[in-house]
Protein backbone atom coordinates (compact mmCIF):
# COMPACT_ATOMS: atom_id res chain seq x y z
CA UNK A 1 0.00 0.00 0.00
CA UNK A 2 1.24 3.22 -0.49
CA UNK A 3 0.81 6.26 1.59
CA UNK A 4 -2.02 7.78 0.28
CA UNK A 5 -3.90 4.47 1.15
CA UNK A 6 -2.44 4.38 4.70
CA UNK A 7 -3.98 7.59 5.75
CA UNK A 8 -7.29 6.96 4.13
CA UNK A 9 -7.89 3.43 5.88
CA UNK A 10 -6.55 5.35 8.91
CA UNK A 11 -8.96 8.10 8.40
CA UNK A 12 -11.93 5.90 7.68
CA UNK A 13 -11.43 4.13 10.70
CA UNK A 14 -11.04 7.29 12.82
CA UNK A 15 -14.81 7.98 11.34
CA UNK A 16 -15.86 4.35 12.17
CA UNK A 17 -14.61 4.74 16.00
CA UNK A 18 -16.42 8.07 15.96
CA UNK A 19 -19.37 6.32 14.78
CA UNK A 20 -19.61 4.24 17.23
CA UNK A 21 -19.00 6.31 20.21
CA UNK A 22 -21.76 8.21 18.72
CA UNK A 23 -23.88 5.42 18.88
CA UNK A 24 -22.93 4.32 22.17
CA UNK A 25 -23.78 7.60 23.75
CA UNK A 26 -27.20 7.90 22.07
CA UNK A 27 -28.03 4.20 23.35
CA UNK A 28 -27.22 5.52 27.23
CA UNK A 29 -29.03 8.93 26.47
CA UNK A 30 -31.88 6.75 25.48
CA UNK A 31 -31.75 4.41 28.73
CA UNK A 32 -31.42 7.19 30.95
CA UNK A 33 -34.41 8.72 29.64
CA UNK A 34 -37.26 7.61 31.63
CA UNK A 35 -40.89 7.91 29.65
CA UNK A 36 -43.06 10.68 31.11
CA UNK A 37 -45.92 10.12 31.38
CA UNK A 38 -48.61 12.67 29.82
CA UNK A 39 -49.96 14.86 32.54
CA UNK A 40 -52.46 17.54 31.36
CA UNK A 41 -51.77 21.33 32.69
CA UNK A 42 -54.76 23.11 34.01
CA UNK A 43 -55.81 24.49 30.41
CA UNK A 44 -55.72 21.17 28.78
CA UNK A 45 -58.00 19.61 31.73
CA UNK A 46 -60.27 22.51 31.93
CA UNK A 47 -60.32 22.68 27.82
CA UNK A 48 -61.13 19.06 27.97
CA UNK A 49 -64.05 19.42 30.31
CA UNK A 50 -65.60 22.23 28.49
CA UNK A 51 -65.57 19.87 25.21
CA UNK A 52 -66.85 16.84 27.18
CA UNK A 53 -69.85 19.38 28.98
CA UNK A 54 -70.71 20.99 25.36
CA UNK A 55 -71.09 17.09 23.80
CA UNK A 56 -73.25 16.50 26.63
CA UNK A 57 -75.17 19.55 26.44
CA UNK A 58 -75.97 19.11 22.53
CA UNK A 59 -76.71 15.79 23.29
CA UNK A 60 -79.15 16.63 25.89
CA UNK A 61 -80.89 19.25 23.76
CA UNK A 62 -81.22 16.98 20.89
CA UNK A 63 -83.42 14.63 22.98
CA UNK A 64 -85.17 17.93 24.07
CA UNK A 65 -86.07 19.55 20.85
CA UNK A 66 -85.02 17.37 17.62
CA UNK A 67 -86.58 14.36 18.77
CA UNK A 68 -90.35 15.64 19.72
CA UNK A 69 -90.48 17.33 16.50
CA UNK A 70 -89.82 13.96 14.53
CA UNK A 71 -92.45 12.44 16.78
CA UNK A 72 -94.85 15.35 15.90
CA UNK A 73 -97.16 15.23 13.08
CA UNK A 74 -98.31 19.02 13.04
CA UNK A 75 -95.42 21.93 12.59
CA UNK A 76 -94.58 24.06 15.53
CA UNK A 77 -95.85 27.05 15.69
CA UNK A 78 -94.05 28.37 18.76
CA UNK A 79 -90.77 29.12 19.09
CA UNK A 80 -88.12 27.93 21.65
CA UNK A 81 -87.29 30.69 23.21
CA UNK A 82 -90.22 31.42 25.76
Amino acid sequence: MNHWQNEFMAEYRRQEILDEAEQIRLERAGIQIQPRVYQPRFFERTMFNFANWMIFTGKQLRKRYEIPVVKCNHPSTESYAH
